[in-house]
């Protein structure tokens, strides 16, 4: 069985927006600052809309291209899993908060 392949737009996207996500939501349970809540806010709201648009791009690609399907679609994957983590850290933040 071979690797899984992703895009590179895909891949990145993915990570910095996990990596951000993920760092906001430390800092706040660290520091408690409230400051962080807005900018978690506004994180959020900027995080789903550009990764949606990469998301429809990548899914444009899979579709229209029959060269690299396999990459496209994984990059797919990979950023609708973006999805369910917000989701795991707004139940967190609620929970603990």
């Amino acid at each position: 069985m071979g690797k899984i392949k992703f895009s590179l737009l895909g891949k990145k996207t993915f990570l910095i927006s996990f990596l951000i996500g993920t760092s906001l939501l430390l800092l706040f349970w660290i520091t408690e600052a409230d400051f962080l809540i807005v900018w978690g806010f506004y994180y959020v709201v900027i995080a789903a809309v550009a990764n949606l648009l990469i998301t429809l791009y990548e899914l444009m690609e899979y579709l229209s291209d029959i060269s690299e399907k396999k990459c496209n679609g994984n990059s797919v994957l990979l950023l609708l899993l973006n999805i369910p983590i917000a989701l795991l850290y707004l139940t967190l933040f609620f929970n603990f908060c």
